[in-house]
């Protein structure tokens, strides 16, 4: 367990360090823990050590662990999102960082507001075109925004990307400047119920160029709990 508490430090210094390097405030960025595979226990021993944001890419997941977790976390779904899981995590995930079709935002807005909530969420952007991947058009993204912003059941807070990986990972610097770059000009838009609060960038390998890029908030799996294990 030593080891979890040892790597959140380490990564905690290291977006001192750049947000120092960069001129930004280490308050600002936000540290999720995705919790994939990762047992109760060793999840409450990373909120102990002072993670406050719990990532999970399968609604199975949330459930199964939600009643298990303690302390006052926020849970994200991550992960692709179907439209007939909604309706098991809409009044437990604080954001949604996955929604990619009108379908799914349709479905989230009809749920929240029948639980008599406004669930935030991020609008995912397949900025590399990569067909294994999740997300809308790059071009399509100041569209789609406006599309969800007449929801009212939803409030969109910002864009998500999972970038190409790389073992250099200053390959994946343009991906990450060119979503920022769609970021703020979505903010300067000033469209109504939209808000530019979040940009999920970043993951284990790559997430020091995405703070560097503008990222201010990360998800970050091995890099706290070290390499999972899917048999269990």
């Amino acid at each position: 367990m030593q080891e979890i508490r040892d790597n959140i430090t380490n990564i905690s210094h290291n977006i001192r360090d750049i947000c120092i390097r960069t001129g930004k405030d280490p308050d600002s960025i936000t540290i999720i823990a995705v919790t994939k595979t990762i047992d109760p226990d060793r999840i409450n021993y990373a909120v102990e050590c002072g993670i406050q944001n719990i990532g999970e890419n399968k609604v199975q997941e949330i459930m199964a662990k939600y009643e298990n977790i303690e302390g006052n976390v926020k849970w994200h779904l991550i992960g692709h999102l179907q439209t007939n899981k909604v309706k098991y995590i809409i009044d437990k995930v604080e954001l949604i960082h996955s929604v990619d079709s009108i379908s799914l935002a349709e479905e989230i807005s009809r749920r929240a507001e029948k639980a008599g909530l406004v669930r935030n969420v991020l609008v995912q952007v397949n900025v590399a075109q990569e067909d294994t991947k999740f997300g809308i058009d790059y071009e399509e993204t100041e569209s789609f925004v406006k599309q969800l912003s007449q929801l009212s059941g939803i409030r969109v807070k910002g864009l998500m990307t999972i970038a190409p990986y790389y073992e250099d990972t200053e390959l994946v610097r343009p991906v990450f400047r060119r979503l920022k770059e769609k970021y703020d000009s979505l903010a300067e838009a000033d469209i109504i119920n939209v808000e530019m609060k979040y940009l999920s960038m970043g993951m284990t390998n790559d997430y020091k160029v995405a703070i560097e890029e503008g990222s201010n908030m990360v998800r970050v799996g091995t890099g706290i709990f070290g390499a999972r294990n899917y048999n269990i």
